[in-house]
C-alpha cells in the first residue's frame, strides 16, 4: 500500500456515514426522503474523497488498500446528491478496472442508471416494495453478474423483476422523488 495516511482518512469517512445513518435508523428518521443529516455528511465526504483524489489520483487498492478502496467506494455510492461525482468517479473506475473489486463497478453503475431513471444491467438496486428495478437483459442477469464477482439472483428474485415500463409507474408514485433527483441534476 503507497498511501497509508489517505487509506485511514478513507476508512473513517465511510465508518463516519455508516454510524450516522445507523443512528437515524434506530431513530426511525431514514424514511421520507433524504435526512439533512445524512446529505450532509454524504456531501463533506465527497468533498474529502475529491481532494483526497486531486492529491494521489484514484484510490485503487494499490495505493490505500482493499478496505479504503472500498470505503472510497461506499463514499461515492451515498453521494447521490452528486450526480456528476458519481459519474467521474465511474470513469475512474473504469480506468482503473485491474485495482478495484469488480462488483462495485457493478453496483455504482446500476446506481446511476437508478437515479437517471433508466434500467440497471446488474441488479444491484431494488424498488420500496423489494422488486428489483428494471434490468436491460432479465435473461442474461445471472451470466452477467457472475462476472462482476455478484452472487446469482435466486429463480424467486428473478421473477420479480420490475419491467421497464414500470418505471414510469413507480415515478409517478414518487412525485418528490421525482423532484428531488431533477433539482440535484440527474436528469
Amino acid at each position: 500500500m503507497e498511501k497509508p495516511e489517505y487509506a485511514e482518512v478513507l476508512i473513517q469517512l465511510a465508518k463516519k456515514d455508516l454510524s450516522v445513518r445507523e443512528k437515524l435508523l434506530r431513530e426511525s428518521q431514514m424514511g421520507g426522503g433524504y435526512h439533512p443529516e445524512m446529505e450532509q455528511i454524504h456531501r463533506k465526504n465527497a468533498e474529502s474523497l475529491r481532494n483526497i483524489i486531486k492529491d494521489i489520483g484514484f484510490p485503487g487498492i494499490s495505493k490505500v488498500g482493499e478496505e479504503a478502496n472500498e470505503a472510497a467506494w461506499l463514499i461515492v455510492q451515498h453521494s447521490i446528491a452528486e450526480p456528476e461525482f458519481m459519474m467521474a468517479f465511474y470513469g475512474l473506475m473504469k480506468e482503473n478496472e485491474m485495482d478495484i473489486n469488480k462488483k462495485h463497478l457493478a453496483y455504482l453503475y446500476d446506481r446511476i442508471q437508478y437515479f437517471q431513471g433508466k434500467p440497471q444491467r446488474f441488479g444491484t438496486q431494488m424498488n420500496a416494495d423489494g422488486s428489483i428495478y428494471p434490468v436491460t437483459d432479465p435473461e442474461n442477469l445471472n451470466t452477467l453478474r457472475l462476472q462482476y464477482d455478484l452472487p446469482p439472483v435466486s429463480q424467486e428474485n428473478l421473477g420479480r423483476i420490475a419491467t421497464i415500463e414500470e418505471i414510469e409507474r413507480i415515478e409517478n408514485e414518487n412525485p418528490d422523488y421525482v423532484l428531488w433527483r431533477n433539482n440535484v441534476g440527474w436528469k
